[in-house]
């Protein structure tokens, strides 16, 4: 998603229509708990004066994270709407939003959107299905108990306890 000025400026004073898909794996490289970027789908439009050109842009897809409770992977979904105004002519601009300079008359919008996606990274992530195995269940002296198994299951200490019921049951009928 780069262009050079003369490109854009061929659109001056009509909407300039984006819709591209794009890879943004090189922020794997800086979030090493991205675990894989799918393809994000940008739609937008750019509107084109003499002195700024305004990105409005949404970008769509999905991150994969690991979860924090069982490591599997999860697919995290991305939908962000974002406004980027890139000045053409290093004018003063008086606007609550940041601006962007132009460098070498070429606008890139990668690195922009790079920053948002890893923006979008939440501290922490869970599956919903929590069927799937990841975490171990069980190891050398433990094991996960769930709550159905603690109904189910009889203590092996009170094991022969339960025999004796069973027994004087049986003596009781005859």
């Amino acid at each position: 998603m780069k262009w050079t000025l003369s490109q854009l400026q061929k659109h001056r004073s009509k909407e300039f229509p984006i819709d591209e898909m794009v890879h943004a794996d090189e922020i794997m490289k800086i979030d090493p708990s991205i675990r894989k970027v799918l393809p994000m789908h940008i739609t937008g439009y750019a509107d084109i004066s003499s002195s700024k050109i305004t990105f409005h842009l949404k970008i769509n897809g999905y991150l994969i994270l690991p979860c924090s409770r069982t490591l599997v992977d999860v697919n995290y979904p991305i939908n962000v709407e974002t406004t980027e105004t890139f000045l053409l002519n290093g004018y003063d601009y008086e606007s609550d939003e940041e601006v962007h300079q132009v460098k070498n008359d070429v606008i890139d919008v990668m690195p922009i959107i790079h920053e948002i996606l890893l923006l979008e990274v939440p501290m922490q992530v869970f599956c919903e299905d929590s069927t799937e195995e990841g975490a171990p269940q069980s190891g050398k002296d433990w094991e996960v108990i769930h709550e159905h198994d603690k109904k189910e299951k009889i203590d092996p200490r009170l094991a022969g306890l339960a025999k004796f019921f069973d027994q004087d049951d049986q003596t009781s009928d005859t």
